[in-house]
């Protein structure tokens, strides 16, 4: 019977230390919570959110300024831009000041991001890691959502429709020159598989760049999803929302 010889500690150290060697940069930066740090990250994710499929989920509608039977008929809104590692994410970064958001900021940002609640908390999690104060964060938030053309279909739909994700790529592919299938990423879930957000990665400096692994996993995997229509009937009538292009 063979004996197996043990494992050497100095062997078994430098094996792991090779190990550590070849796992890339942004990789070893997927830390735990109290190591993330403002401004260390790689790329940032615009998400937009398909506000009925929200809404759909929302208990008490009339409670919530988004949802309220008053409040304008939302397609796609501003969910967040979040900071992203190639590989895993930062949030809740550590800032020299308490995570204040200004009630004039949230105000400015009601027209693309309809609730003041989701604004507090997107820079409370994500905007603390881009290592700006609230009004760069979402100066930037608001010019890298007016760069996207909103294809055409998705503008104000009264009427619900069944779409594949590919097709939902191909459209914002179309309406967006520069911008290529992997740089976009395709959300569902829910009954029926429903549409729950598009996100599109843009680099540091604000140009269109490929998704990391986050996105790339996020992408819906449905042969076809159910985009529930915008309600009519709103407060705002039926009016594109202010800041939201679309073709």
């Amino acid at each position: 019977m063979l004996m197996k010889r043990p494992i050497r500690p100095s062997i078994l150290l430098a094996a792991i230390l090779s190990l550590l060697m070849t796992v890339p940069a942004t990789a070893q930066r997927s830390a735990p919570l109290s190591q993330h740090r403002a401004g260390v990250f790689d790329y940032y994710t615009l998400v937009l959110s398909w506000s009925p499929t929200y809404c759909a989920s929302v208990r008490s509608p009339d409670n919530d300024p988004q949802c309220r039977r008053t409040a304008r008929p939302y397609a796609f809104v501003l969910h967040g831009l979040w900071p992203q590692y190639e590989r895993g994410f930062p949030e809740y970064c550590p800032t020299r000041d308490r995570p204040f958001v200004p009630q004039r900021i949230i105000d400015q940002m009601l027209d693309i991001m309809p609730s003041p609640r989701l604004v507090i908390h997107e820079y409370r999690k994500h905007g603390t890691c881009s290592g700006l104060d609230p009004a760069g964060y979402y100066d930037l938030s608001r010019r890298l959502y007016e760069k996207i053309n909103i294809p055409r279909r998705f503008r104000l739909p009264a009427a619900p429709f069944f779409i594949s994700p590919q097709q939902v790529v191909d459209e914002f592919i179309d309406a967006n020159p520069g911008l290529k299938v992997e740089m976009l990423t395709v959300d569902c879930r829910g009954s029926g598989n429903r549409l729950r957000e598009v996100r599109i990665c843009f680099s540091r400096e604000g140009h269109f760049r490929p998704c990391g692994s986050n996105e790339r996993r996020a992408f819906c995997r449905a042969n076809r999803m159910y985009v529930p229509p915008v309600r009519v009937g709103g407060g705002a009538g039926t009016t594109k929302p202010q800041g939201q292009r679309a073709l």
